[in-house]
């Protein structure tokens, strides 16, 4: 069961988390609520400590100090069996994709099938064309390998992989990273949609504005070792130098023009 605060489900509850690399601290003691059916985005500069909480959250990352719960589970010093089972309701797509060059496409979405249930090859190899068809891709990409793919249909693999296993909770780390400005609109037209049609929960990293605007609910800002959440809205008051210069510098401006 996922916590509640208020009338509002939490699905992902981070307190007092302290993230560090040697004498290097990341994290000072950060709180997070990520609520069901939203659309989170995080941001920050770089060595912020982005991905390191998406790491952390997901129990690839160990903490110096604090809890985190994911459907009310402790997850950062969680016993295998119970990871196990949480792993079976978020999917991930890390940077680039994450493909396995060795393995077709169908093969790569496979995996979290073979790893989690023990359905038969037949049905794996139709939920996989399933999930290509899902996220936009032709259905001969199955049989092609990563190195035959453009980086947006790689991207699109990667997620149609992450929700192989029709998660209720998506993991994106930097998606559109990469990617020209049409490819990256598409993408994110894509994730919106189906966050709305699958009723997804999403913790989406980005540096990406436009991404921002076109499919976050909040955003989480990670600044001087802590996180600031609002609306986009709400946090270009804030005061905090980055936080404006991200949101009212020449290209913020422009990326928020029409928000």
């Amino acid at each position: 069961m996922a916590e509640k605060t208020g009338k509002k489900d939490v699905v992902i509850a981070v307190k007092g988390l302290v993230n560090a690399f040697g004498s290097k601290l990341i994290h000072d003691h950060v709180d997070l609520d990520v609520y069901r059916g939203e659309v989170l985005g995080v941001v920050g500069g770089s060595g912020s400590g982005k991905s390191v909480l998406l790491r952390t959250i997901i129990g690839l990352n160990k903490p110096k100090e604090g809890s985190i719960s994911v459907f009310g589970k402790p997850t950062a010093y969680a016993e295998s069996g119970r990871m196990r089972a949480l792993e079976a309701r978020w999917g991930v797509l890390f940077q680039e994709g994450a493909l396995f060059s060795s393995q077709n496409v169908a093969e790569n979405i496979k995996v979290p099938l073979r790893e989690y249930t023990a359905m038969s090859e037949q049905l794996m190899t139709e939920i996989a064309a399933m999930k290509l068809a899902m996220v936009g891709l032709p259905e001969d990409t199955a049989q092609k390998f990563p190195a035959q793919l453009s980086g947006g249909m790689k991207k699109r693999a990667g997620l149609a992989r992450a929700l192989a296993l029709d998660p209720e909770l998506l993991f994106l780390d930097e998606p559109t990273s990469g990617l020209d400005p049409i490819s990256a609109n598409q993408f994110d037209e894509l994730i919106k949609n189906l966050q709305k049609a699958l009723g997804l929960t999403v913790f989406l990293v980005t540096h990406d504005l436009d991404s921002l605007r076109a499919v976050c609910d909040r955003v989480a800002v990670l600044v001087n070792k802590k996180i600031k959440t609002g609306t986009i809205d709400e946090l270009r008051q804030d005061k905090d130098p980055w936080i404006q210069e991200y949101f009212g510098g020449v290209r913020g401006r422009a990326a928020l023009a029409e928000a």
